[in-house]
Order: structure tokens, then sequence, then C-alpha cells
């Protein structure tokens, strides 16, 4: 049987990063992918994702902040540009269940420079926006997008380069605990390792309930839409902000990245399904449901170009998990429930600090595998 210090599940951005990370210190690692690499059926393919310190709890922005500088570390490593800044706002109603006073204490205990705005503040800075009253406003300089897949792309050549063994269209289907290490089986045959990092999103539990270890996770299809801009060059990422619309119901946007087009989501839309039941069809009533919002929010956007569908696999209170299991220590899970994109250089980095060195630099302590994944 073929031996390793570390085999990752899941060739996502988490797993990805996690591979790159491991390879990049010397560890002999292996990393299997059900599908084909870039495939689009999990969290981590189409063009653009938001990167951002602006989180509502210190222990987010911290880990933003060590993401920063694992994202201009991948940078310089691998020649490759991955991060646009753009500058960014998070639109909090007063009258909703968020607070922008969570926001400002929390970047400002991080040393985040931020700016709170009232509605005609954000107006007069972008009048491409229409901002109703009732509205505070955090804006950071920092905020911008991440190319999702060149990212992910550039972080498997990088694991190759350093001498990650990476092995698409290979199904895991099982980890079993063996002795000090763990039994990977495959379809094409089965190797052991020191320990296992899974990487797999919507797919974790398949591997956790044999183990009586499994994590509540709430499946859903998500869907994002381009839209035409009839202004385009007042659109632009040199001109207009990353945004996010915090309430009841939470969206976020995108100015014109790689094409004449605006892009904007609903965070969670509660299409729940599991990753067999997925249809990969978008929701026309919540395509409706976004383009009138996003033509009352964003003014000069215009009629739907397309929309592309993903899937989410949230946590409870969509806490991240990077953690081992409580009684498998040799098994370390990462999930980052619909919201890690931006945090993916440094997740992977914590989950190699978690395999080869048994802690990490970061405080990752919330993130604490939860009770309901003990074993057994």
């Amino acid at each position: 049987m073929e031996t390793f210090e570390v085999a990752v599940v899941g060739m996502g951005a988490l797993g990805s990063a996690a591979a790159y990370h491991l390879a990049r210190r010397g560890a002999k690692v292996v990393a299997f992918e059900q599908y084909d690499l870039g495939h689009v059926r999990g969290a981590s393919h189409d063009t653009s994702r938001i990167v951002r310190t602006s989180y509502g709890a210190s222990a987010y922005v911290r880990l933003a902040q060590s993401a920063y500088r694992d994202w201009a570390d991948l940078e310089a490593e691998s020649g490759e540009r991955l991060l646009t800044i753009t500058g960014g706002v998070v639109f909090i109603p007063t009258d909703g269940p968020y607070s922008a006073s969570n926001f400002t204490a929390a970047l400002t205990e991080c040393d985040v420079p931020h700016e709170l705005l009232t509605p005609a503040e954000v107006e007069a800075r972008w009048p491409q926006f229409r901002v109703p009253e009732g509205v505070e406003t955090v804006y950071t300089a920092d905020t911008g997008i991440a190319h999702a897949a060149r990212t992910v792309a550039t972080l498997q050549m990088r694991a190759r380069v350093h001498g990650a063994d990476i092995r698409d269209r290979t199904r895991v289907d099982a980890v079993t605990p063996d002795g000090d290490g763990v039994i990977v089986r495959t379809a094409n045959g089965d190797v052991r390792a020191n320990k296992v990092v899974i990487a797999a999103d919507a797919w974790t539990n398949e591997l956790l309930e044999p183990l009586g270890a499994e994590i509540p996770l709430d499946v859903m299809q998500e869907q994002v839409t381009y839209f035409q801009s009839s202004r385009p060059e007042t659109h632009g990422s040199d001109t207009f902000p990353v945004w996010i619309w915090e309430d009841d119901e939470c969206y976020y946007g995108f100015p014109t990245y790689g094409e004449p087009t605006i892009k904007a989501a609903r965070d969670v839309s509660f299409n729940r399904m599991t990753p067999e039941e997925r249809t990969y069809v978008p929701s026309p009533e919540l395509t409706a449901q976004l383009g009138d919002f996003v033509h009352g929010l964003v003014r000069d956007s215009g009629p739907e170009m397309r929309t592309v569908t993903c899937q989410y696999a949230l946590t409870p209170d969509r806490r991240f998990v990077l953690s081992p299991l409580h009684e498998h220590e040799n098994i370390i899970v990462g999930l980052a429930a619909g919201h890690g994109f931006k945090f993916t250089p440094a997740i992977g980095r914590v989950l190699a600090e978690l395999a080869l060195d048994g802690a990490s630099t970061d405080d990752i302590s919330m993130f604490a595998a939860p009770a309901a994944a003990q074993s057994r």
C-alpha cells in the first residue's frame, strides 16, 4: 500500500490550498478529487469572489487579515495576480437583525481602517447607488475581488510544482482510522496516510457518518446573476465598490470584472437539495427577486444576461470548522459554510499546520469541530 504523510480529500479551493501549503513545506502529500479539476459541481468555480476584512466578529476579521498576507505571498510565489482591490461597502438597515456597531467594533479592535457613512454620504461618493434612509454603511478600502477559478488552478499548479500527487476523477469511498494513521479507500486502490484533511464540502458527511462523526450541514443550490450595465464605465472596479446588503435577506454584488456586466446574488436562498438532487437549473423566482432588488439599489443596472448556479453547505451559525475530529485526531475537517473563499490561502495554511504541527499559528479556537461531530 502506498504511504503518505498527508492525504487531502476534495480539491476545491480549501483542499487545493491545503495541498499547496503541505507540499510547499515538503510533506509527501496525495490529493483526491472525485470529478475533473475545476468542475462546476461545488462552490469554487466561476470568476469572482469577495475578499474583505469587514465582518461583525473579530475572529473572522483577524483571520481575514492573515488571509491578505497569505494572498500576497501566493501572488508573489506564483507570479499570478489574483486579487483586485476595489473598496467595499456593507449596507446595514437599522431595523434589521444586524448592527453596524458590531462591524465597527470588530474592525476597530483589529485596527482595520473603516468609515461609517450615511445614505447621503454614500450617494455623494458613489451616485450609482440608491440608498434609502435608515441604512448605515460600513466602508473598508481593503475590500476587493478574488479570481475564483484562477486561484484554484494556481494552487493546484503550485502544489504539483512542489511535489503533490493530485489524482482527479478518483472518488474516496471511506477514510478508516488505523493505528497511528488513516487508510483512504478509493475505487483506484487504497493508500495510507498519517493524517487526512477532508475538504469535501457538501460531501463531507459521506465520509464522517461511518465514523459516527456527522457534522450538521444545510445543503442548497445557490445562484448568481450577471446583469447588463447600461453605463459600464460607471460600474468599473476603479469607480464602483463591491457591495453587501445585510438584512433578513442578504444580497451582494460586484463591479464589472473582465466583462461589461455587474454580478449580484442573494446570499442563502434556502433552495435546498442534496448534491445528487441538484438540478443546476436556476430558479426563475429567485432570479426575478434578485433583479428587483438590484434594479432598486444600483442605478443603470440592466436586464439579466446569464445566471450560474453553485452549491452551499452551511454549518450551524455558518461557523467554520477547521479542526481535527474529537475522537479521530488524525482526521482534520475544513468547512467554510459558504463564505470562506476570501480566506482560501489562510485556511489552506491552517489545515496544513494542523496536519503537520498539530496546531495553527492563527487563533482558530472558535472553529473547533462542534459537539455534534463528536464520535458516538
